[in-house]
């Protein structure tokens, strides 16, 4: 079973593209497939942030529930 990557792994990843298609030097067919694979994993890693970001704004109650963080801005 292949390793999952994670976050740091498909964002090296993804940057590493990028450097390869800015050199100019990689043949149309395989810029192409580089090119694709960038944006499968942009849309991976954008995908991640949304998920960690509703994870982050939701808080668990005295009564183990789940529900979304509400800050008091009376404090503000």
């Amino acid at each position: 079973m292949a390793e999952k990557q994670t976050f740091e792994d498909k964002l090296n990843e993804l940057e590493k593209i990028v450097v390869e298609l800015e050199k100019g030097q990689t043949p149309l067919e395989e810029a192409l497939v580089q090119f694709q694979n960038g944006v499968k994993l942009s849309r991976q890693l954008q995908q991640q942030l949304e998920n960690a970001e509703k994870t982050l704004t939701q808080v668990v109650d005295e009564n183990g529930e789940q529900k979304d963080f509400e800050r008091d801005h009376a404090n503000d």
